[in-house]
């Protein structure tokens, strides 16, 4: 349904199984309990997937990866129509208990760890608050309010995104 850019619906979805309503709230739980896993899920594997087709390492392949990402999770039509047709889509996007949010940081923090183990980056604080700081300022710049400026400029983004992997930047003139 989501990757059809279909309203996620228990009831079509249990009748599309062939199975009864309770089965599959027993499985995925409440519809917004399967959002956000859908959500956190394929995040996590666009995520995986421009990491390893980035060549570089240490924090220039952070960047580059994170900065790619970026790039790809606005062009994802799924969740471009997501984001387009639910009610209050950031609830889903940002909740910390589970989904996207807490998946992305795990997943970016040991992208991180990884280049730390390997000794090609230093952190200047752990991988965990670097990746959390890498996520909150992506969900900003991806999906705030348009008001603010920010929405969709993702070559700012990236400017502080080096700033916080420690490479320097060049200011466009």
């Amino acid at each position: 349904m989501y990757l059809r850019g279909r309203r996620i619906d228990l009831s079509v979805l249990a009748s599309e199984l062939g199975v009864g309503r309770t089965t599959v709230h027993r499985w995925f739980g409440t519809r917004e309990d399967l959002i956000v896993d859908i959500l956190g899920f394929t995040s996590v594997a666009l995520l995986m997937e421009v990491r390893g087709r980035v060549q570089a390492e240490g924090p220039q392949g952070l960047l580059e990866t994170f900065d790619r990402f970026n790039h790809e999770l606005l062009e994802v039509p799924a969740l471009t129509t997501f984001m387009a047709n639910e009610r209050d889509p950031m609830e889903y996007i940002v909740r910390a208990d589970r989904g996207p949010q807490p998946m992305l940081v795990e997943a970016i923090g040991g992208t991180i760890q990884n280049e730390i183990d390997a000794g090609r980056f230093q952190a200047p604080v752990d991988s965990e608050t670097m990746a959390y700081a890498i996520v909150r300022l992506a969900q900003s710049f991806l999906y705030a309010d348009s008001a603010t400026g920010i929405r969709g400029d993702l070559e700012r983004l990236r400017r502080i995104e080096a700033v916080l992997l420690g490479l320097k930047i060049h200011e466009p003139e």
